[in-house]
């Protein structure tokens, strides 16, 4: 066996895909079925329309080999609504987070912190602060991790944007 072909078929990777679908009903089931049916994993998905088109961009973070990887793509471009199937190679990713704590936090400590993060306070009732962020995915598992010794009541992630550069 070739070093390459070793490499192919061993090393996971982590590959971010945009997928351009017409905009119609049921197309985001197909695509998902696409992966469990052959055990693909699919670790963040976000669905948009495509600006003045009859369009919409969908975006799948998944990991696997490469030949696994490979067969991804080439499965998504068998499926008809499939425009255009891309795997990104330099792309700016963005991820954002809902973070809601007890209100019995310092507001200015939590301020800080989130600002570090390219967030804010976004809300503060009787009981609750709410803040946002949006940053990179490693950058926003970082922020939650931080956030864990306020005792979050509630997180809510948004999935993956990507664009290449």
């Amino acid at each position: 066996m070739s070093n390459f072909k070793k490499f192919y078929d061993s090393e996971e990777k982590r590959e971010v895909l945009s997928v351009i679908v017409v905009n119609k009903d049921s197309v985001l089931s197909r695509i998902v079925d696409l992966f469990s049916a052959r055990g693909y994993n699919i670790d963040s998905l976000t669905v948009a329309p495509v600006p003045n088109t009859e369009y919409s961009r969908i975006t799948i973070i998944t990991m696997g080999r490469a030949r696994v990887i490979d067969q991804i793509v080439k499965q998504l471009n068998k499926l008809i609504p499939v425009l255009k199937v891309t795997e990104h190679a330099n792309v700016i990713e963005k991820d954002t987070v809902l973070i809601k704590i007890p209100l019995d936090q310092s507001l200015s400590d939590v301020d800080v912190l989130v600002r570090a993060y390219n967030g804010a306070i976004q809300n503060v009732t009787d009981d609750a602060i709410v803040i946002s962020a949006t940053d990179e995915p490693k950058r926003i598992a970082n922020l939650i991790k931080v956030m864990e010794k306020y005792n979050p009541i509630e997180i809510v992630r948004s999935g993956v944007v990507a664009m290449e550069r």
